[in-house]
């Protein structure tokens, strides 16, 4: 899963830290970050400590000394720190946060700006781990940069990662919605329902899922998401883990299920365009196990027990 990044150590607390040249730089315009490519980084010769481990095929995760280099920015390093926002550290090396507007209206190359899904296939994993959670704390910056009580401009806190409003008081954190996802499991028939989303760029095979409501259990949650997505009962629902869902603003709570009776299914077509038993030897191969439901499936695939005591 991508937040698994062992034997990295993601350290998530808040700090008032400076950044180093050669600390990574997540540099927005709007919701896209820049990417260089190594091409473009060609005559570049990084020479720091951690030097080449944010290499991927095309594009990587570059430093402020890179950054500075390959856009030909003309003030010094130590005013291009300025208005940078520390995100969180991963073993020894920080991460910061800067936007074209804190940047003097930066241009930036449009071939070398890319949405969040760049870093559902990007290597090594643990630097797809810090990009997509770097984007989901620039879209809360985004989505906060005004107070939704009374419309006066916010201002960043400098004690918790929060928005403040100096006119009215109100605190804004980060969204995090809780979200469940099912594996459900016919045992009679040794067979794992699986779903196609009728809308959304994800067009492989996943599991039942949706938001927790407000008032809601988690299991009440996922009893009632199978019955109005599939039709179906359940029972012995058994968790199997939660994950940070960084591209949803979600943390997902993820669930095995027996099936109950009746096999028939009952398709919310507004959200689904397919559902489908599947044996585990006719369970598809999935482009990766980045996500709780992936590994859930191919769990399943490779003859686990999910029921078993854990």
């Amino acid at each position: 899963m991508i937040h698994k990044i062992e034997p990295h150590k993601y350290y998530p607390e808040f700090r008032s830290q400076d950044p180093k040249p050669s600390d990574y730089l997540l540099l927005f315009d709007g919701e896209k970050v820049y990417l260089p490519s190594h091409t473009e980084n060609s005559d570049v010769t990084d020479t720091s400590a951690g030097a080449g481990i944010s290499e991927h095929p095309q594009v990587y995760l570059p430093t402020f000394e890179e950054v500075h280099g390959l856009l030909g920015i003309r003030q010094p390093m130590e005013r291009f720190f300025l208005d940078c926002e520390y995100l969180f550290s991963i073993d020894d090396r920080a991460f910061f946060r800067k936007t074209t507007e804190d940047a003097g209206a930066l241009m930036l190359p449009e071939e070398d700006l890319y949405a969040s899904g760049v870093f559902r296939n990007f290597e090594p994993e643990y630097l797809a781990f810090a990009g997509i959670t770097a984007t989901q704390i620039n879209r809360f910056r985004l989505d906060r940069k005004f107070c939704g009580r009374c419309g006066h401009p916010t201002i960043h806190s400098t004690t918790e990662r929060a928005c403040i409003c100096p006119e009215c008081g109100q605190i804004e954190y980060p969204k995090i919605s809780p979200a469940v996802i099912i594996a459900i499991v016919d045992t009679e028939q040794d067979k794992i329902l699986l779903t196609r989303y009728a809308g959304g760029s994800y067009r492989h095979w996943a599991l039942v899922a949706g938001f927790v409501e407000v008032g809601e259990t988690f299991k009440g949650a996922a009893r009632r998401e199978i019955m109005e997505e599939v039709g179906l009962k359940v029972s012995d629902l058994v968790y199997y883990k939660s994950q940070p869902w960084s591209f949803s603003d979600s943390a997902m709570i993820g669930f095995f299920a027996k099936l109950e009776g009746d096999p028939s299914i009952t398709l919310q077509e507004s959200e689904l365009g397919e559902a489908k038993w599947f044996s585990r030897e006719d369970v598809p191969d999935l482009p990766s196990t980045i996500s709780v439901g992936q590994e859930m499936i191919t769990l399943f695939k490779n003859g686990g027990d999910p029921f078993c005591k854990r």
